[in-house]
Order: C-alpha cells, then sequence, then structure tokens
C-alpha cells in the first residue's frame, strides 16, 4: 500500500499543524549520527545496519518488536566516562535506566561501578559477579530486608535517604557486627530545567534530605553519633535529561557549603561528594549533548573552585551516568501494521509495540525520532504519529515526526536513543508481552534478555 492510495494528511511545512517537530529533513535516508549508535548504518541495498547485521535478518531471527543494543557502542561510552574522570573519581552506572547481567559484565570489564535501586537490581549485579564494594545502593524507601542483603554482600555504600534510614541502616549494620559505609543524599533546592517528574533536586519531591531549615546538617549530627555508620560524604541529583552543567554550579556551591558546615563543627571533612547523573542525550537532532571530557572538566573545576573558596581540601567526586551510556546505544525495531491518513493532520502509523516497550512518550512527553530502515524511499516525506497496539488514546511512541510518503504495512521502522528506560519501565499492559534485548556486535547477535511468552504470563496467574 503506498501513500499516494491514501491522499489526505499534510506532506508540506506550510500547512503542518501546530506540534512537536521541525521542518522536514531533505534527506528522510539520512540517519543522524547524534542519535543512532555508532555501528548504525545503510547498507548498499538501502537496508540499515547495526554491529554487521542488517534489521530485516534481524527483524527475521528475533521478531520485532526488540530493542538491539549495539555492544561495542555500550563498551566505548562506559570507557569514555572513565577515561575523562580518571582514576582520581568514580563512575557509577545508573542501573535503572537499563540493567541485565550482561551489562554488569560489559560494566565490570570496562572498569565502572554500579550504583543500584532495589534489591532485584542488587540480585542481579550480585548474580554477574559485579565486586559488592563497587556498587552504590540507593533508593527512597528501602526495606529492612533489601538493607540487610547490601551490607551482608558488603556494597561499597548506601546512599541514605531520610531521618528513619539513617537509624535503620545503623541498627542493621550493628547487629551484623559491621560498620556500613554511607552518603547522605540531600536536596539542594536547584530545579533542573526538565520535566516536573524528573527534576530531582527542588524541595517538594521525595528524594532527599533538605538543606533548607538545616535539615540536612541535623542528618550528619546524626550519623556521625552511629556507631554502624561510616560517613563518607554527601549526595545530590539535580534532575535527569540536561544539557548544561549551571544547575551542578549552584549544587555544587551549597554542598560544599554543607562541608565547610561540618567541618567547622564537627572537624570532620568528609572525603566523598557524589554530583549524581541527569547529563542529557540526544533523541532528536535538535539535541545537543556534551561529551564525557567537557563534562568532567566542567564538574571537576566547579568542585575544585567552591572547594578552594572554603578552604577545604577536594573530595573525591562520584559520578552516576545511565542514560548518557546505555540510551544512544540501543534503538526499537518496530513492524508497521495499519497506516491512517486524516486530512489536514497527519498520518497515524500504528505499529506492533506502543506504550508497553516504551511509555516515556505517555509520561514525559518524550520526544524521539524515527526511520524507515528496511529499505530507502524516494517519496515525499508527510507527517506522521507513530502509534501502538494498545487500547489506550495516549498509546503513542513518537508524537510528531517525518516518514516517507510511501509507507506500508510490513515496512520496518525504528525508534532510536531508546536504551535507556524503555526496557527497565516495560510492562504487560493489554497483557502484551514485552520484548527482548538483543545485543550486536561485529557480525554476532545474540539474546542477553529474552522476549516474554505466554507461558511467563499465564505462569504467575495462580488462580
Amino acid at each position: 500500500m503506498s501513500r499516494s492510495a491514501h491522499p489526505a494528511g499534510p506532506r508540506h511545512a506550510d500547512v503542518l499543524p501546530e506540534g512537536h517537530y521541525s521542518a522536514p529533513p531533505a534527506d528522510l535516508n539520512t540517519l543522524d549520527p547524534k542519535v543512532w549508535a555508532q555501528t548504525v548504518t545503510r547498507t548498499p541495498d538501502g537496508v540499515v545496519s547495526v554491529g554487521g547485521i542488517d534489521v530485516k535478518a534481524l527483524a527475521e531471527e528475533f521478531g520485532t518488536p526488540a530493542y538491539f543494543v549495539d555492544e561495542a557502542d555500550f563498551r566505548a561510552r562506559a570507557r569514555a566516562w572513565r577515561t575523562a574522570f580518571g582514576q582520581d573519581a568514580d563512575v557509577f552506572y545508573a542501573g535503572k535506566a537499563f540493567l541485565s547481567r550482561a551489562v554488569v559484565r560489559w560494566l565490570h570489564e570496562e572498569g565502572l561501578n554500579l550504583d543500584v535501586c532495589s534489591g532485584g537490581e542488587l540480585a542481579t549485579a550480585l548474580s554477574a559477579g559485579m565486586p559488592a564494594d563497587r556498587i552504590a545502593f540507593h533508593g527512597n524507601n528501602k526495606s529492612e530486608s533489601e538493607i540487610r542483603r547490601a551490607v551482608e554482600a558488603g556494597v561499597g555504600r548506601i546512599v541514605l535517604d531520610s531521618f528513619q534510614e539513617i537509624v535503620r541502616v545503623a541498627h542493621i549494620a550493628q547487629s551484623l557486627g559491621t560498620r556500613q559505609r554511607v552518603q547522605i543524599r540531600v536536596t539542594v533546592g536547584v530545579e533542573a530545567h526538565t520535566h516536573e517528574f524528573i527534576a530531582t533536586a527542588h524541595e517538594d519531591q521525595k528524594f532527599g534530605i533538605p538543606l533548607a531549615g538545616g535539615q540536612a546538617a541535623e542528618a550528619v549530627r546524626r550519623a556521625l553519633k552511629l556507631d554502624g555508620l561510616e560517613l563518607i560524604g554527601i549526595h545530590s541529583h539535580i534532575g535527569s535529561q540536561i544539557f548544561d552543567t549551571s544547575g551542578f554550579e549552584v549544587a555544587a556551591h551549597r554542598v560544599v557549603g554543607l562541608l565547610k558546615q561540618i567541618r567547622d563543627e564537627h572537624g570532620v571533612e568528609l572525603p566523598e561528594i557524589d554530583l549524581g547523573g541527569g547529563l542529557g542525550i540526544a533523541y532528536t537532532s535538535d539535541d545537543d549533548p556534551r561529551e564525557p571530557h567537557e563534562i568532567a572538566k566542567a564538574l571537576t573545576e566547579i568542585v575544585n573552585r567552591e572547594c578552594d573558596t572554603a578552604k577545604l581540601r577536594a573530595p573525591r567526586i562520584s559520578v552516576e551516568p545511565g542514560r548518557a551510556i546505555v540510551g544512544p546505544t540501543a534503538f526499537t525495531l518496530y513492524e508497521v501494521g495499519t497506516i491512517k491518513p486524516l486530512d489536514g493532520l497527519r498520518t497515524y502509523v500504528s505499529v506492533d509495540g506502543g506504550m508497553s516497550d516504551n511509555i516515556r512518550t505517555a509520561l514525559y512527553d518524550a520526544e524521539y525520532s524515527v526511520a524507515l530502515v528496511s529499505r530507502t524511499s524516494d517519496a515525499e516525506p508527510m507527517l506522521a504519529r507513530v502509534v501502538g497496539k494498545h487500547c489506550e488514546s495516549g498509546d503513542i511512541v513518537v508524537r510528531d515526526a517525518f516518514l516517507p510518503a510511501d509507507l506500508a504495512p510490513g515496512d520496518l521502522i525504528a525508534v532510536p536513543a531508546t536504551g535507556a528506560y524503555c526496557r527497565s519501565m516495560a510492562s504487560n499492559y493489554n497483557h502484551v508481552l514485552r520484548p527482548p534485548v538483543v545485543a550486536v556486535n561485529d557480525g554476532e547477535a545474540r539474546v542477553i534478555v529474552r522476549r516474554e511468552t505466554e507461558e511467563d504470563l499465564l505462569r504467575l496467574d495462580v488462580g
């Protein structure tokens, strides 16, 4: 079915409705390297490939929808972060972005540490061989069983998120005859320029202990008095999908102010400061993320300058990139099902996945790119909305994008930059099966998280 059979729907920029898009690109067949993994390219016959394997072959072997991860790209990005910060800082990959045992092994081999925020993430890390002393355990409401397991395993740090947790971790550590290394997460009153639900340093939210009103200082007093705790530093995280370091500068100023207060009151200079993660990636050509070496230089200079002013020894810096490492390394491959042009508006392109494999568009109004990848096309661009197969009007994968007007059922399209949070936040809405995650590297592809089956769903249904 060609687009010429459906003359309705806008094609030209001068008749487009308002929406989340730029003007049509000059060439719909060109893949912007900012939003695609490093080994993604078009073969001479126009089919997109990753890791030396074209998407038609991948779809035939693994089906659609599916997430495909460029392993070489993942490893290169991990090394870039490790190299940028050097031996005098720590890089903790934020496991919430995407975690599997294969990813844990890649991180271990590339010299990164790992940040986890649940018992399940901790179990995955330990089962894949990540040394416990290279694991940080996060979360705003860790259960006693999670804390006990973390302490017993010997995790390198637990990030304390509340007054109750200070006592809880201290009691468990003391009962196990050990002292647990901890940091205190503080909210510094810096609101990153991001969606409300992913801005995490203003006071009116669930994470951390506020600097305002002296609460963070009181948390430090309590932690220093407890025998079961070894307070090693302060943790701050200001949000997600951030493209500049100005927010980090304000956060660092306020955190260093707390370190100075601790020094003056207790005679203790804490040796570590964790600035969190949140650095953005390119989801569309309009996004302009910074390189790891630029970020490392800027953050190090900010902390050193603030410490010089406060007459403090510069603490060891930690950062927690998750999305910035895994996000650009993967794309989701879909098969086009139905095509529905709406006169004067746009064309709805339905695929065989949807909000169950990428909830971010519905949840955060996130923007993505999309491309026809099973062939090239010289057809003019049409404004399209890529939607899923769920019984939900908000089931949108790409809100507004341009696709060739001759797009047809059976074509393969791909959404890049889906390595972070898409599989992690995937669901079984409408009892749809979650897609597999396939690692592709140097002409070989292997499943690292298998596709769910109906037997998996029914096995949990014990009624």
